[in-house]
């Protein structure tokens, strides 16, 4: 039997492989297939790709590592499919085995480890936001677009406005309950969520506040993880989420409370991420299992807090780690929906990624930029007097390519807006 491409620490499972029967439900709702046409960069072309490795009949270098590198890890696919392929689990199996084994290009390499130096700090990204405020004043975005390299110029086009007056303020470590108290939740602060949008983290205090909760911040707590799971960058992943789960498991709290799709998706998944270490496998279970997002909380509560009137006709963008990783949908929607005079509105091609995918837009941007064009159109085209959207790399991305022409809001700060809950 020819020996498999994979190395032996947690190569994709021969049994989920198998799941998929390559009907092909999944390509109206690929990304990337819908940008290119090409098999190979489709859920199930990928899979076969992964099949053919396991079996030591391709290496993992050149065209496999181009097609797993071009998948956003959106996981729309996952919500398609009939014969329920776990491909979250697959391509999470799948990128750790090509960051271990498959060198990368020095450029490359050295970007990858400038995000990772960079973004899970929360200390670092303040630092940024300081040359960041001095970048926007000076006005250098025109320079920067003629001379920098496409993954730079990103980068640059996806700062948003600073202020650092929220960039450097600080959460209270504990609000109490207004009223009864309903539940006891502690709530992940994040990283970028923490510096560049701070006031969904005060709003998200506000509300749960004035909906019975009893809401404690960690002062101490740091990266979920979140971009190293994604990225393949296990080690990162687990190291982080170890620290998470050492600093939340200290509090006797209900439920822990994530504003970030994409950091909710992640803790969701310690349970798996550390299932073959005996000393934290329970832990991270016991951990996962109380991890909501925040819209999903309020869902479970009946509201209490009165709310005034909004009227406004309000677009709905799924987050993909929300929507198609957690299989949170309804909940968003009823919780705004308590909100009088607002209309809901709903995009075309709702399951199609906005470009975003945690580091996906800094170094895949070119496909990114396509489909954050395609997602400005579809907004556009239901003519909302507001976006909302449940993470923060999708309101960076969404509002670069509507500039300007559309608000963006986190749903926690519209209904922050209605509740009028005490500052």
């Amino acid at each position: 039997m020819t020996e498999s491409s994979f190395d032996a620490h947690k190569p994709p499972p021969r049994e989920l492989l198998d799941d998929c029967v390559h009907c092909g439900f999944c390509l109206p709702t690929c990304p990337t297939y819908q940008l290119w046409g090409e098999e190979m960069d489709s859920p199930r072309g990928r899979i076969y790709l992964m099949d053919l490795a396991q079996r030591g009949e391709i290496g993992l270098e050149g065209a496999f590592t181009q097609h797993i590198d071009a998948c956003l890890g959106c996981m729309a696919c996952v919500t398609s499919c009939p014969s329920g392929v776990q491909y979250d689990r697959l391509l999470e199996a799948t990128r750790p085995q090509i960051e271990r084994n498959v060198p990368r290009s020095r450029s490359d390499r050295l970007f990858r480890d400038a995000i990772f130096a960079l973004f899970p700090y929360r200390r670092r990204l303040r630092v940024a936001a300081v040359f960041g405020l001095a970048y926007q004043k000076l006005r250098l975005e025109r320079l920067a677009q003629r001379v920098l390299p496409p993954r730079l110029r990103a980068t640059q086009a996806l700062l948003p406005s600073v202020r650092l007056r929220e960039a450097f303020a600080s959460l209270p470590r504990r609000v109490p309950a207004s009223g009864e108290r309903r539940r006891r939740v502690a709530m992940l602060s994040g990283c970028v969520q923490d510096v560049f949008f701070h006031e969904v983290n005060a709003a998200a205090q506000r509300v749960l506040a004035a909906e019975g909760c009893e809401v404690l911040t960690p002062r101490r707590q740091g990266c979920c993880g979140a971009l190293g799971l994604h990225a393949g960058r296990e080690e990162h992943a687990v190291r982080n989420a170890k620290r998470t789960i050492e600093t939340f498991e200290k509090l006797a709290v209900d439920n822990v409370v994530v504003n970030v799709a994409g950091c909710g998706s992640s803790m969701k998944e310690y349970g798996a991420l550390l299932d073959d270490d005996p000393a934290w496998a329970d832990r991270a279970a016991d951990f996962s299992a109380k991890v909501r997002d925040i819209t999903e909380l309020l869902a479970e509560l009946e509201p209490r807090a009165q709310r005034k009137p909004i009227n406004a006709k309000v677009a709905y963008h799924d987050a993909c780690h929300l929507g198609h990783a957690q299989g949170v949908r309804e909940q968003p929607r009823a919780v705004l929906r308590t909100i009088p005079g607002l209309e809901l509105l709903e995009l075309p091609e709702a399951e199609i990624c906005c470009g975003s995918a945690g580091i996906y837009n800094l170094i895949q941007p070119e496909p990114a930029a396509e489909l954050g064009e395609r997602k400005a159109r579809n907004i556009r085209s239901v003519k909302p007097d507001l976006l909302v959207t449940a993470n923060p790399g999708c309101l960076l991305q969404i509002g670069r390519y509507l500039d300007g022409d559309v608000p963006l809001l986190h749903p926690v700060q519209l209904l922050d807006a209605a509740i009028e809950a005490p500052r």
